[in-house]
């Protein structure tokens, strides 16, 4: 079924200036139990992106899965549960995430870029003007997809917080994004009690009570932080979606117009 709302892929002009975000959680990138990465994923994530870029689409990447990769790395059992153990992981497992990423990508002749960022780094002028600017000229190649993970092994606010939602938002806003999209373990938002999936969402202030405490195993924020970072994002302007990850080709169906997931209208209108 279509949105007659959403523009399709081939309607985005080669050289628009705008880009989308698309963010990447844990449960989509791990293999189950969160210990290792999910070579497969990577495989088809690739593959779906990069025939996005191909079509003109500038893209950047807001990826969690530093732990997992850390995880399998270091050889251990199971994920540490205290915050040194974890930013260890995280130390050990970016660059082992960033060469897989480099792997798959570059079979699709896309070449990855790594920036780890944290808060400061959004909300701090200068470091915000750097990482703009770092990032428009990224964009400026076309074979380029620019990968931003918050610095876990300093910062902690994805280890407590929200496994990288409100970076993702902050990064759409910094680089006035035409969309985000949340690409999770859930199929978008559902109804409290019947479990129905809610296809679009006009009114965010509704839709709130629908929030359950329930996340994916190695989630640290759950369907509410995904929220919070919707209501950042669609208040600067930007249509938000949430998609599920495990799903083939959702990314392409949703800038298609096609009903995936759950779509967050923006609260600003469009300009002219």
């Amino acid at each position: 079924m279509k949105n007659s709302f959403i523009p399709s892929i081939a309607s985005i002009p080669v050289n628009s200036s705008s880009c989308i975000i698309l963010k990447f959680g844990t449960g989509v990138l791990a293999t189950p139990g969160g210990c290792a990465i999910d070579k497969a994923q990577f495989r088809r994530i690739a593959a779906e992106i990069a025939a996005i870029m191909k079509q003109g689409i500038s893209c950047i990447m807001v990826s969690s899965g530093a732990i997992a990769a850390g995880v399998h790395t270091l050889g251990l059992d199971a994920r540490p549960a205290d915050q040194a153990g974890k930013q260890a992981c995280a130390a050990v497992g970016q660059p082992a995430l960033m060469e897989a990423y480099a792997k798959y990508f570059s079979r699709h002749g896309i070449t990855t870029a790594q920036l780890l960022l944290t808060h400061e780094d959004i909300y701090t002028e200068q470091r915000r003007h750097n990482a703009q600017a770092t990032l428009k000229r990224l964009l400026a190649s076309p074979h380029v997809l620019p990968v931003i993970n918050e610095n876990d092994s300093v910062a902690v606010e994805e280890l407590k917080l929200g496994d990288n939602d409100e970076l993702s938002a902050e990064v759409a806003i910094m680089m006035k994004a035409r969309l985000l999209i949340l690409v999770t373990s859930s199929d978008g938002l559902r109804e409290k009690k019947n479990k129905a999936r809610i296809p679009l969402v006009t009114d965010l202030a509704e839709v709130f009570c629908h929030v359950t405490p329930e996340k994916g195993e190695h989630s640290t924020g759950g369907m509410m932080t995904k929220l919070q970072a919707v209501a950042a994002a669609t208040a600067a302007g930007i249509e938000t979606f949430i998609v599920d990850g495990r799903k083939p080709k959702q990314i392409t169906k949703a800038l298609a117009g096609d009903d995936v997931g759950t779509r967050f209208l923006s609260c600003v209108a469009p300009q002219e």
